[in-house]
């Protein structure tokens, strides 16, 4: 498999975008807020750039695949507290 440089990835980008608007509203918030949905939603957020980065340097097309998928199931984590 051809190594991805996932910085040039569109989707990787839009993560990174998302990830940082989510910790600019975030930071925002009262101490509860932050410490109960707050903590989950940045997680969430940014575990989805962090697996297509460390899927990028799987070694097969097929484990890149499911850290793909594990990247998408991260976002459909993060919908819920938006």
């Amino acid at each position: 498999m051809s190594k991805t440089r996932f910085e040039n990835l569109e989707v990787y980008l839009l993560a990174e975008e998302l990830s940082q608007i989510v910790w600019n509203l975030v930071i925002k918030w009262d101490s509860f807020s932050k410490n109960t949905i707050g903590n989950q939603l940045v997680r969430s957020c940014d575990s989805v750039g962090a697996n297509i980065a460390e899927g990028s340097g799987a070694g097969t097309s097929a484990e890149f695949s499911r850290y793909l998928k594990i990247a998408r199931a991260s976002l459909f984590e993060t919908k819920p507290c938006l």
